[in-house]
């Protein structure tokens, strides 16, 4: 059976990814561990510890991690999720408490214990990752994949022209953790968008179900609704994490993937967060990877419509 660590910066996607592995019975879920992102680290922490108790899975230990960037002042995504990272619909009551080892202690000590076992799913910012890279290195080398709702792919940012949300709360800690040697999947921003979000009728679907996962599930993403209503005046809900989960839990909806050279940019200020991808193709002035060694597989093409029969039938069963 897969080993898992889930690192989220817990808002309402992230909510929707955490209860796809939770109520899936071929992954042993050894730890989810929070970090700050969407919201402050408190909040990803009870958003987190309510989508425990929600989900009707496995109840694994939850660790709290980072409660700010590397090297930068955090910045969250309260504009798109809720002042609460879920909806602000009062959905946050959780009567689960954290461990009170920190996560990153945490992560190490469960890689130690499980060498060439554990996969890491990072669907937030990668800090405590980064950490824990920084802090021991030969123990991070036992990891045996991450998996990461990150980047644009390659398309255009969502958080700058050129930045997708979680390299951009810390592009630092994305630099380390690519940078690690660790073999890394990137699901990108770009994969997550069109036929992969929900319409109305899929939640219409959610909400009639009388399955208080899939409820909460739609619920907590009102604010994302609302967002995408003023933002390109269509009623849905994106999915970047549960696009991401989607590809852990079913390898079989990745239709294209590409082995690349991914290179992220921390120093200028226009380009901050921005992870130039280069899939080896010969260009005017260099001949593939011109000398650089892929450090990361990404994904470029999802069957949206598998993936989102999946989630739902998951979410309602």
């Amino acid at each position: 059976m897969r080993k898992l660590i889930i690192d989220t910066d817990t808002g309402s996607d992230d909510a929707v990814a955490l209860i796809m592995a939770l109520k899936s019975t071929n992954f042993k879920i050894e730890a989810i561990t929070t970090v700050c992102g969407n919201v402050p680290i408190e909040l990803a922490t009870k958003n987190a510890l309510m989508t425990i108790e929600i989900a009707n899975g496995q109840k694994p230990p939850l660790y709290v991690g980072a409660g700010k960037p590397l090297m930068r002042d955090l910045v969250t995504a309260v504009n798109v999720h809720g002042e609460d990272g879920m909806g602000d619909c009062n959905l946050i009551n959780p009567t689960l408490l954290p461990e009170t080892k920190h996560a990153v202690d945490a992560i190490l000590e469960i890689i130690e214990k499980n060498p060439g076992e554990i996969e890491i799913v990072t669907i937030g910012p990668v800090t405590n990752i980064a950490f824990a890279i920084l802090k021991a290195p030969e123990t991070m080398k036992k990891v045996k994949h991450i998996y990461t709702m990150g980047t644009s792919g390659f398309g255009p940012g969502n958080t700058t022209p050129v930045a997708e949300f979680n390299v951009y709360v810390d592009a630092e800690a994305y630099s380390i953790m690519l940078n690690s040697g660790i073999p890394t999947t990137i699901i990108g921003f770009d994969v997550c968008l069109g036929e992969a979000a929900w319409n109305k009728n899929d939640m219409d679907v959610l909400l009639s179900s009388g399955k208080e996962e899939a409820q909460f599930s739609v619920k907590c993403n009102r604010s994302v609704l609302e967002y995408n209503v003023q933002r390109c005046n269509e009623h849905i809900i994106d999915l970047p994490d549960p696009v991401a989960m989607g590809v852990v839990l079913w390898d079989d909806i990745v239709l294209e993937d590409k082995l690349c050279h991914c290179y992220v940019c921390t120093t200028e200020t226009a380009t901050y967060g921005q992870v130039i991808v280069n899939d080896g193709s010969k260009l005017a002035i260099s001949d593939g990877f011109a000398g650089q060694t892929p450090n990361a597989t990404v994904c470029k093409t999802i069957d949206n419509q598998l993936f989102k029969k999946r989630l739902l039938e998951l979410l309602v069963s």
